[in-house]
Order: structure tokens, then sequence, then C-alpha cells
């Protein structure tokens, strides 16, 4: 069990953003479903969905302000998440191979409440939804935000699908946007509404980026101030050194090609996880890399 959850911290710690973003949707929807599922056994019923999702009544944003991105982690059910996983993975990437993973984060959070804010206005202005009430939850509109972006930048870029052979990005993302659209009236509306909110904003992140605005900018910064304030250094802890000048260049030496040692088989076998995945690294690998991580 150990060595179980050793694999798992190390893929966390060693994986992207996106890794990082599946890791804590599987979390955020396993903990309070295992708690939540235990108190009702006991007669406590608490809908803890409803204190993370997003709703359609814009006075509930005053009494909940986090849930315009707090939706964008939490699911309603296994098959919900599951595909939303799946598709962030898959999303994440494609979208990699050409930005940096700053820019990736910061075009899903954005998104997320990009989307989130499309979605209650859509129920303030559409005749149709005005007198209806809807919740909104899941990652698939920041999720349909990296796609479209990706689709923008590089919609001839070329995917092998299973069954379906080789099919250009461009029109995967089209061929999702065209079943949004039709299911538009049918049910899930608020969920539809989000995933085109998401690829809107995800098309015009590019078209603005090809123009030399980076329109998340401002998240990053607030990441950055973030990951600044609540950064911690390691203290490297004050040692008397007593040297032989005699041996002064030897040891100097020996610590250097120790470390040019460590480093290069670090490197080896992050280019093997790069090029074929974790779980190619053989049992040996994984404990030097976890070590190493220390």
């Amino acid at each position: 069990m150990s060595s179980i959850l050793d694999d798992l911290k190390l893929q966390f710690k060693m994986g992207d953003v996106a890794t990082k973003l599946i890791f804590w949707n599987i979390i955020l929807f396993a903990i309070p479903t295992i708690v939540f599922s235990i108190l009702r056994l006991f007669n406590i019923n608490i809908d803890f969905l409803s204190y993370v999702s997003l709703s359609s009544n814009p006075h509930d944003l005053l009494t909940k302000p986090w849930s315009i991105i707090s939706y964008a982690f939490f699911h309603a059910g296994i098959l919900h998440i599951l595909f939303n996983l799946l598709m962030l993975n898959f999303a994440g990437r494609i979208f990699s191979t050409f930005f940096t993973q700053k820019q990736f984060l910061s075009l899903y959070l954005v998104s997320a409440i990009f989307a989130g804010i499309l979605y209650i206005v859509s129920y303030m202005i559409f005749p149709a939804l005005i007198n209806s009430s809807s919740v909104l939850i899941g990652a698939s509109g920041a999720v349909m935000a990296i796609l479209a972006a990706t689709a923008t930048y590089q919609p001839m870029m070329e995917l092998r699908l299973f069954l379906f052979g080789t099919v250009k990005l461009v029109y995967v993302v089209l061929i999702f946007l065209f079943i949004d659209l039709i299911q538009l009236p049918i049910n899930n509306t608020g969920g539809h509404i989000a995933h085109l909110g998401g690829a809107l904003f995800g098309y015009i992140y590019i078209k603005q980026l090809q123009k030399g605005t980076d329109i998340t900018a401002w998240f990053t910064k607030i990441l950055d101030s973030l990951a600044i304030l609540f950064g911690t250094k390691k203290k490297t802890p004050f040692k008397k050194v007593h040297v032989n000048p005699k041996k002064t260049v030897v040891k100097t030496e020996s610590k250097i090609v120790t470390k040019d040692k460590t480093q290069q088989q670090i490197d080896e076998i992050l280019d093997k996880i790069s090029q074929s995945g974790y779980d190619a690294l053989t049992k040996e690998e994984k404990e030097f890399l976890f070590k190493a991580g220390k």
C-alpha cells in the first residue's frame, strides 16, 4: 500500500498541470462522496454539491462567490467525472505541445470563470430560461476551452482516433460544438451553454494571443503573487568547514562529478517519461526518482 501511495505522490509531483488538475478533481470527488455517503447511514443528509455548484440565480453568487470557480472542480457522478477527466488528459497533452504549463493553468481557470458568467447571463436574457433555475457543475467548460484553443491555433493537427483513423483536430472540436448546439433545447441546457462559452473563450484567447495580447495575463500575475506569498524556501543550515588547501580542488571536483551523474540519471528518466510515459519506468527508476525528489 505504501508503495502505491509513493507512486501516486511521485506522479503528482512530477506530473504536468493537467495531471495535477486530474488528481485534484479525483480527490474533490472521492473524499466528499465517501464522507457524505457514510453520514447518510446515520440519517445525516447534506447536499454538499449545493455549496460548490454554480447557481443560475445571480443573487446566489453573492452568498457563494467561490462557486464561480469551485463548480469546475466537482462532479455529479462517476461517468461525469470519468468522461471529463479523460477529455482533460487528452486536451492537456495536445495543448502542451504548443504552449506552456502556466498558460494551460491560466486558460483553464479563467475560461471556467468566463463559462460560468455566460451561463448566469444566459438565464437572465433568454426568454425560455428566465423563469427557470439550474445549477452548473463539472470541468467540461474549461476542457472545451483548452480543446478549442488548440484547434484554433493548429486546426490541421492530425489525431489518431480509435475506429476513425486519422482525423483533423478542428473537425473533432466542431463535432463537439454541433452536439452541444443541437442539445441546447433538449436537456442540460446550462451545461451545453458552459461548453459553448468555454469554446468561445478558447477561440478568443488564441486570436488575441496571435495579436500579442494574453487576456489571461492578469490571472497569471495573481497566481505568481500567490506562489510567492505561500511559497516556502528551504533554508540551508550554516556549516563550519575546515579546508585543507592541498585537497580543496580534489574535493570540489568530486562533488561536481557526483552531482552531474545524479542529474544526468534524473534527466534520462524524465526523458523516458516524456517519450513512453510514467508506467514505462522500472521499479528501481521510480524509487530513485522519488528519493531524488525529496
